[in-house]
């Protein structure tokens, strides 16, 4: 029997796909403006420039957690590190990748999906160490102040998510689904200051 196709993971891509493009164009546009001289210091294309660059970020990042991930689609680190780079540049959280040099696409989907969730967790920054060892991926956060809600955390552990969850926590009701797509466990520690996660 034919394995039904993730719609929300579809639409999640064609929605990046269609999007990318144009951002991208308009980010072309305001460099050549900002060649001109007398361009170059205005802080209003600055601040566009800047805008820019994180929403492209942001598509490509949306487009491997949220994306179709076919059985065989591979990543290069270096694609990854740029898109996290790319997205944090200027922000309150830092984010080190180690991994091998070549990954499954699949699997660096469920790791920005839970990163997505400890980026939830840590509203006034941190950093997030995320190593991938033989056994699996291991995940740690830490901040000087966490912010986590416990039924939040309770779904990536749990079957169904609970009624009340927004556009803002969808990540958390995906988190388990991917886990049993992908025939993982995810344990899960969470501290005053630190989130470690093995999966």
């Amino acid at each position: 029997m034919q394995e039904k196709p993730d719609l929300a993971a579809l639409i999640g891509s064609r929605i990046c796909h269609d999007l990318i493009s144009p951002i991208g164009a308009i980010g072309n546009g305001v460099e050549l403006m900002m060649m001109e001289r007398s361009a170059a210091a205005s802080p209003e294309l600055a601040l566009i420039a800047e805008s820019v660059a994180h929403a492209n970020a942001r598509i490509r990042y949306f487009r491997v957690a949220f994306g179709a991930a076919g059985g065989d689609q591979r990543i290069a680190r270096g694609e990854v590190v740029s898109i996290l780079n790319d997205m944090t540049r200027g922000g309150r959280l830092v984010i080190d990748w180690q991994s091998p040099g070549e990954m499954a696409r699949r699997e660096v989907k469920l790791v920005f999906l839970l990163l997505q969730c400890l980026e939830t967790a840590m509203p006034y920054g941190g950093k997030v160490r995320i190593e991938r060892g033989d056994s699996g991926w291991r995940m740690q956060a830490e901040a000087a102040r966490l912010k986590i809600d416990p039924a939040l955390w309770e779904m990536l552990s749990e079957r169904h998510p609970p009624a009340e969850i927004g556009a803002a926590q969808v990540h958390f009701a995906l988190v388990p689904e991917e886990l049993r797509a992908q025939g993982r466990r995810l344990v899960a520690e969470l501290q005053d200051t630190t989130i470690r996660l093995t999966v």
